[in-house]
């Protein structure tokens, strides 16, 4: 008989509330309770891991023992989950079943865990090998006393890891806000109900969309992205008028005082915790509501289930579902497939392969964090093998044959007769997005967001826990250099400055077409009609978008650009003429296109037809000359030309991401304090009639923050930027250049990662820095194909739903290959085509873009 000794048991307790239990998948892993090994769970700290074998079930990794042997954690509790068998009444009740879908942002009400699972436990014991512990054995304990069973009892009650994520998906994070505390209304005035049947706009007259201001009553119509079913913005324009912030949408509030109320200060949904008050103030009695209209939650999650990308082909046949290595879907967390085609198209390149394959190897025996879910490495690493190893890749075969109409299946009905295909389950990276969303404004949400947006977060983040561990990191394939060319009109005097960057961010013209009809040449195909989109912009009209060559917005980018210069050789204000080419090349390039229109004060994403080539894309006409014979460079002078105050880089990337162009997203950042892309773009929105805000920034201003970055830190800021791997140079040095702002210290260390926190190292300097300082290549032709690419349906990059392609083929010299278009559409994934003619068929939709460089 096997028992777990006393002096062990006694250091045994069930998990606090606050603590997470990982008992349904391996922390280092995607092996799941659901598999025939189950999960070790440790009775310790309540780490869960795949264990070394259960009844001669061998897990492929082991990690339990692994656990064992870093931290002395000797007694387990194996938990195993089977489905119940149901009944032939059970299933036929199922197909009966006429359930609506969900039209909720909650967790739709199902049979318990327990009602639908059963629950298989067995203590388990790592014995002996003393003085080794690779030795001791895994046995089963066979003497369970009322101790132990009420540990494994707490165990199971607990809410676990996977529970907290899907009730964290499903349910909006709303919260009062000092507007909604503290309104206050004037004198009580009785509204009568025929002045809240249209808007009160003169002209306007809408019956829907209807939005109540708290402090005056005024009734105005919602913004149409808002509102689901059209509207002009006249709620907005009360606010902008009046500055009363706080209105509630008529027809949402119900007896128990819940209801939609939008905070225009705050530009987000809120919570009055006082709204019965306030709408008594009008003679409105909550009690007496009934809910006419869907809230906007509704129409959130009603509007982002109607985006679904084609899962057939040109011939109407079901795309074919594939399996292997490197083509593992990913289940949707709830608003999560942003950061899914982001995985996906990072873990098709080879540099992200070897670098997590390698470290998921390695890293796990050596990694010192106190637990795997919180090391950004080994989650990494796990996404690696999740999606590269090809385990997780198999047909979901449902638990029965009525679930085939589900999502898991493609194919007709068994009335006719064909074969299914069976889609796979998908691995879920809960634990990734936990991590790498902790603490961040909105990537820590279950809110949709922008793809562009989290993927230089994610990249960034790599680099941080890269450097903090002393390993290589794989960004670098992504760098390089643009050169930045200012010539006065007067003097001719010239001034070259490179700056690094990683993902070109490229404005897209937005030009209407009001004609529906497509012209081509008669017997020719015409580009345009593979790509014209339209977008539904009210009931009246449909709006049609000209096609737009991605070499043209590249000529865009480059082309000069006339600009307002304080000329040091002049000593006077001139009109310089200012240019942006390439310096070098990457061996990844990164293109996110911007296709932005500025409605009711609202950017919108439209689906301007972005023309790309699939292979050839010839980037060398880009590539800048630098000092050129004759060319006589402008003197340094800091009073005539300070230097660029450090910019936040991810506020940057979110302005620029949204279709701000880069002066006035710099304009807005410093007259705003460097409070954040939010803070900024209401700024953006208030001064875009400014006649100064296309203009260079002031030297005044420049200088006023340069100047503040002459400030000498304190020991503990200097501690704390050391204690994340910086040396004490380092951290001094980084303070003082962005005047002790702790972020943009970290920052901007990162941005200088061969800076050694010497203060009499020279700068780089701007016209010409060695080619070993700039990341990148000089070496021409820079010849590119299309590797892969993310796509977007939907009227904002914060709704809808991304994709991504990817190309599994492998390019020769002349960039032509043999090979495929894969879909990775969530836990969906299918061959999308065969051949090259793929890619013109799906780039109408695609939003980020990684080009591999052609060898």
């Amino acid at each position: 008989m096997v028992a777990v000794p006393s002096s062990l048991l006694s250091q045994l307790s069930p998990p606090r509330p606050s603590q997470t239990v990982y008992r349904e998948e391996c922390t280092q892993c995607f092996d799941t309770h659901d598999l025939p090994a189950g999960i070790d769970v440790c009775l310790s700290c309540f780490n869960g891991a795949c264990p070394p074998e259960i009844n001669g079930v061998a897990s492929a990794n082991a990690h339990g023992r692994l656990h064992y042997e870093k931290t002395g954690h000797a007694v387990v509790v194996n938990v195993q989950r089977r489905r119940k068998p149901q009944s032939a009444e059970a299933k036929k009740s199922k197909r009966d079943s006429q359930e609506p879908p969900v039209k909720k942002l909650a967790i739709r009400e199902e049979p318990s865990e327990e009602e639908k699972y059963d629950f298989v436990t067995q203590v388990r014991l790592y014995s002996g090998g003393e003085g080794d512990r690779s030795q001791a054995q895994y046995v089963a304990v066979d003497e369970v006393d009322e101790k132990l069973n009420g540990l494994v009892a707490a165990v199971l009650s607990a809410m676990s890891s996977a529970q907290k994520s899907e009730v964290k998906a499903w349910e909006e994070e709303i919260v009062p806000c000092t507007h909604t505390r503290e309104l206050v209304q004037p004198e009580p005035k009785k509204l009568e109900p025929s002045g809240l049947a249209s808007c009160a706009y003169e002209g306007c007259g809408l019956t829907s969309n209807l939005w109540l201001c708290l402090v005056c009553g005024a009734l105005g119509c919602g913004r149409q992205q808002y509102g689901g079913g059209g509207g002009n913005g006249h709620a907005l324009q009360h606010t902008t008028d009046t500055g009363h912030a706080v209105a509630v949408k008529l027809g949402t509030i119900e007896p128990d005082g819940s209801a939609d109320v939008y905070c225009y200060a705050c530009d987000d949904a809120r919570i009055d915790p006082h709204l019965a008050k306030h709408l008594g103030n009008f003679g409105i009695q909550v009690a007496e509501q009934k809910k006419t209209e869907k809230s906007m939650t509704e129409l959130q999650v009603e509007h982002n289930l109607t985006f679904d990308f084609a899962m057939t082909g040109a011939d109407g046949k079901e795309l074919e579902p594939v399996f292997g290595p490197g083509l593992t879907g990913m289940k949707n967390l709830g608003n999560s497939c942003y950061m899914a085609s982001s995985l996906q198209s990072l873990f098709s390149l080879p540099a992200f392969q070897d670098r997590y394959l390698m470290s998921f190897v390695a890293h796990p025996s050596t990694c010192t964090s106190s637990s795997p879910a919180t090391c950004f490495e080994c989650q990494m690493s796990k996404i690696a093998d999740g999606l590269l190893s090809g385990r997780y890749s198999v047909p979901h075969v449902p638990e029965s044959s009525d679930a085939l109409a589900g999502s898991d299946v493609a194919g007709t009905s068994e009335e006719d007769n064909k074969p299914r295909v069976h889609f796979q389950e998908g691995v879920r990276p809960a634990m990734f997005k936990s991590l790498v969303g902790k603490d961040h404004p909105e990537f820590s949400t279950m809110r949709q967001q922008d793809a562009g947006e989290f993927l230089a977060h994610l990249l960034e983040y790599i680099r941080r826990a890269s450097k903090q561990l002393g390993a290589d990191e794989p960004t670098g394939i992504f760098g390089y250099a643009v050169e930045e060319r200012l010539e006065c009109t007067e003097c001719h005097g010239v001034r070259y400055r490179s700056q690094k960057d990683e993902m070109l961010s490229l404005q897209v013209p937005v030009k209407e077409r009001q004609t529906m009809e497509v012209e081509s040449v008669p017997g020719e195909a015409s580009a345009s009609s593979e790509v014209t989109t339209t977008y539904e912009n009210d009931k009246e009209r449909k709006v049609e978008y000209e096609p737009v060559e991605l070499t043209s917005c590249l000529e865009d980018y480059t082309h000069p650009i006339e600009i307002e210069y304080n000329c040091p050789a002049c000593e006077k204000k001139v009109k310089a003429v200012k240019s942006t080419r390439f310096s070098t090349f990457p061996d990844l390039l990164l293109v996110n296109a911007a296709r932005f229109q500025i409605d009711n004060w609202v950017p919108r994403k439209v689906d301007v037809p972005l023309v790309v080539p699939a292979e050839n894309l010839d980037m060398s006409p880009y590539v800048g000359s630098g000092v050129q014979d004759g060319e006589h460079e402008l003197p340094q002078d800091a009073a005539a030309a300070p230097a660029e105050p450090q910019f936040d880089p991810e506020a940057m990337n979110q302005l620029l991401g949204m279709g701000f162009p880069e002066i006035r997203a710099k304009r807005a950042l410093l007259a705003t304090g460097h409070n954040g892309a939010e803070v900024a773009m209401n700024w953006l929105f208030e001064h875009m009639e400014d006649p100064d805000i296309d203009a260079p920034l002031p030297a005044s201003e420049a200088a006023a923050v340069v100047g503040a970055a002459g400030d000498e830190p304190t020991d503990d800021q200097i501690s704390m930027v050391s204690e994340m791997g910086f040396t004490t140079a380092q951290a001094r040095k980084a303070l003082r250049e962005t005047g002790c702002n702790m972020e943009r210290a970290v920052e901007w260390l990162f941005s200088h990662p061969d800076d050694d926190g010497s203060e009499s190292a020279p700068a780089p300097s701007a016209a010409a820095g060695s080619k070993d300082a700039l990341p990148g290549s000089k070496d021409l032709p820079a010849k590119y194909r299309l590797k892969a690419f993310i796509s977007h349906k939907g009227p904002s990059l914060h709704s809808g739903h991304y994709v991504a392609h990817v190309w599994t083929g492998q390019a020769d010299q002349s960039g032509e290959g043999k090979g495929s278009w894969i879909l990775f559409n969530d836990e969906k994934v299918v061959r999308a085509d065969e051949g090259e003619q793929a890619a013109a068929k799906l780039m109408p939709l695609a939003y980020v873009y990684v080009f591999e460089r052609i060898k």
